[in-house]
């Protein structure tokens, strides 16, 4: 006979005859039977270890009447929370040779009870996590199958250990952080229908609210990331100042989706989620949430479960119901009440932003070789960019930056956290003829911020130099969102240099051409939301440690919104002393100023203040600005002196552009306005 080869493995007959005992013997050895006295047990031990030998699995099941396995129900195994969970319960099953049977039921409750009894069948205990199914079903489920624990939900079964979470002191938690921070109007995005713990969440954040003098609306949610990312403009249309999620994941989801419409969080709105996995402490930003120890969790409900398995007794005797707490954590989703709901001067919500614009100086020149460049002597002082790659939510379109002044402290930025679709300094309108050119949402009556598929773009089709290299010309062409073609402007960008007051200039004339038929210039103003005005040549500034606004008879945000004064300065104090951005009309009739100040910082023209701005058919509106970047705060008087000194430097340098003097240059020959 062949002798067995080593690969096949010693077999529990040659164990017996190593050590020299009956198979019985080896068998109650290796089941772990206190019957066998402690020297044969090693004696037998010895020869197993020698010959490799490795007991089946399936004999030990048989001879025990037991699988050693635990099968545990979730709802979802997407969900990193139940993931967690798992990880516990395998963790505690392993150090006691146990394996674990995993199965989800996909949140078909309809089915729930179907998985459950068919994973119990081939298991010797059931685990049921955050079960859905309704109360009666459950107990009926958990008399057939014990022994069993339940995670997450109660259930009046005897005999039946179960492990529930304190939701309402977590959700009590948030809405006291919450309200710390000003917050008094909150949406709850909803989770699964079904889901217990959903259903305490909402109960626990409505009677906190009445306590806290909150106002809580609720919007219908789910359990993933793409319900957070689905629901984001109705969490927006709701009003609130801050969201509650149902869980981490829709939170995630949530904050996706307003990074990427422009919305900051948490400068326009704080997040909240729930369970902290661990995906939400890497959110842009990370998200504040109810802590729940999943793994712990997990660990438990081994721990319950074995012990029912070991003293078993037929369904009697009384199981633990034990409770876990939801504690706090603070991240960077949640902040202060924005600015602009504390303050009486309305919102602009999401100001928007255009074309770009460059700048140039004497003995500054533009250079061409890559994206157009400023230069003063060595120093580069701005930047043209096309603005290609902008997604198409921002409205594509060449914007300047970075500004720096002449001690080159950063004077643009582009898309910050609170504005997402802000570049730098941009010629925009919210609305021309139905078309974003600004980005973001759109405004509508009765209905809030809306994002729209409505976003046109703008596409720099032609770069010369003139006036020895101080001025920039661009042709840019405007496409609506359906890609025709709106507008042909011709932009000139001029720049000089101040050393006498510790600055340079820029000055910046558009001409809008309108092809064929008339075009209506709009905003948010226009359509019914008071001070949101904005639409034109738009700078927008970096956030520093402290912002002063002054007009030519009046200083603050509040004086200076709306009003047609020739000139406004934006002093900002950084670490490094104070710039002051000095935004001048040189027109004779100026147009409102449209300036934020507290929760963002930017300031332009608006050119639909109040009321609609039309081109007539084959008609051109021009709009013009310069712009002084000064290395030291100004006063009143100062900031008059500037004004001028900048507007006589300018006419003295610019040989072809308009606005400051001259007629401007004429549309090209290809233009057929």
């Amino acid at each position: 006979m062949m002798a067995r080869s080593f690969k096949e493995g010693a077999t529990i007959a040659q164990v017996a005859e190593a050590a020299g005992v009956s198979q019985s013997t080896v068998s109650r050895v290796m089941n772990g039977r206190s019957t066998v006295a402690p020297a044969i047990v090693e004696r037998v031990l010895a020869a197993a270890d020698k010959l490799r030998y490795r007991p089946s699995s399936l004999a030990r099941s048989l001879s025990l009447g037991r699988t050693e396995t635990l099968a545990v129900v979730v709802p979802d195994l997407g969900n990193p929370y139940f993931l967690q969970i798992l990880r516990g319960a395998m963790s505690g099953a392993d150090e006691h040779g146990y394996r674990v049977l995993v199965t989800e039921t996909r949140e078909r409750v309809q089915h729930e009870a179907k998985i459950a009894l068919e994973a119990r069948s081939r298991c010797d205990a059931l685990a049921l996590v955050a079960p859905r199914m309704p109360d009666a079903e459950l107990a009926a489920l958990l008399l057939e199958t014990r022994p069993a624990v339940v995670v997450n939900r109660t259930v009046d079964v005897p005999g039946v250990p179960q492990i529930t979470i304190d939701h309402t002191a977590g959700i009590r938690a948030i809405a006291e952080h919450l309200v710390s921070l000003g917050h008094r109007e909150l949406v709850y995005v909803s989770g699964p229908q079904a889901s217990v713990s959903n259903t305490e969440r909402l109960a626990g954040l409505r009677a906190i609210a009445g306590r806290l003098g909150l106002t809580v609306a609720t919007v219908d949610g789910g359990s993933s990331i793409d319900v957070g990312y689905r629901v984001a403009e109705e969490v927006l249309d709701s009003g609130a100042t801050a969201v509650v999620a149902y869980n981490d994941l829709v939170a995630y989801g949530l904050v996706g989706r307003l990074n990427e419409t422009g919305v900051a969080v948490p400068g326009d709105i704080s997040v909240v989620g729930f369970d902290d996995i661990e995906i939400g402490r890497f959110a842009t930003p990370p998200l504040t949430t109810a802590s729940v120890p999943q793994e712990q969790i997990g660990r438990r409900a081994w721990e319950l479960i074995e012990a029912r398995m070991n003293a078993y007794d037929g369904h009697r005797g009384e199981a633990p119901l034990e409770q876990v707490p939801a504690t706090l954590v603070v991240r960077g989703s949640t902040g202060p009440v924005p600015p602009a709901r504390r303050l009486p001067i309305p919102s602009s919500g999401t100001a928007g932003l255009g074309s770009a614009a460059a700048a140039g100086s004497v003995r500054a020149v533009w250079r061409t070789d890559g994206d157009p460049t400023l230069w003063a002597l060595d120093t580069p002082l701005a930047r043209a960019t096309s603005g290609e790659g902008m997604p198409t939510v921002h409205s594509p379109r060449p914007h300047l930056d970075p500004v720096h002044s002449l001690r080159h402290r950063p004077m643009t930025e582009v898309s910050p956290v609170d504005h997402r679709h802000q570049y730098g300094v941009s010629l925009t309108v919210a609305d021309v003829d139905g078309t974003s050119y600004w980005g973001g949402r759109t405004y509508l009556p009765g209905q809030g911020p809306t994002l729209l598929a409505n976003h046109g773009r703008q596409v720099r089709t032609a770069v010369r130099v003139a006036d020895d290299g101080a001025t920039l010309e661009q042709d840019v062409r405007w496409y609506d969102h359906d890609g025709a073609e709106h507008l042909l402007e011709h932009r000139t960008l001029t720049g000089v240099l101040l050393p006498e007051v510790e600055s340079w200039a820029l000055a910046w004339s558009s001409r809008l051409f309108a092809d064929r038929r008339p075009l209506t210039f709009s905003s948010p103003a226009v359509n019914g939301r008071p001070g949101a005005g904005y639409g034109g040549i738009f700078w927008r500034l970096p956030l520093d440690l402290e912002t002063v606004v002054r007009t030519p008879d009046a200083e603050g945000e509040a004086a200076a919104h709306g009003s047609r004064g020739s000139w406004v300065a934006i002093c900002r104090r950084h670490t490094h002393g104070w710039t002051t951005l000095l935004l001048v009309q040189p027109e004779p009739d100026p147009l409102p100023w449209f300036v934020r100040a507290s929760d963002y910082i930017g300031a332009g023209p608006a050119l639909a203040w109040d009321a609609a701005t039309t081109i007539a058919a084959g008609r051109e509106l021009r709009t013009s600005i310069v712009a002084v970047v000064v290395d030291r705060a100004l006063d009143m008087a100062d900031a008059d002196d500037v004004v001028q000194l900048a507007l006589g430097r300018l006419r003295a340098t610019r040989s072809r552009t308009e606005g400051c003097g001259g007629d401007g240059p004429q549309p090209p020959e290809d233009y057929a306005g």
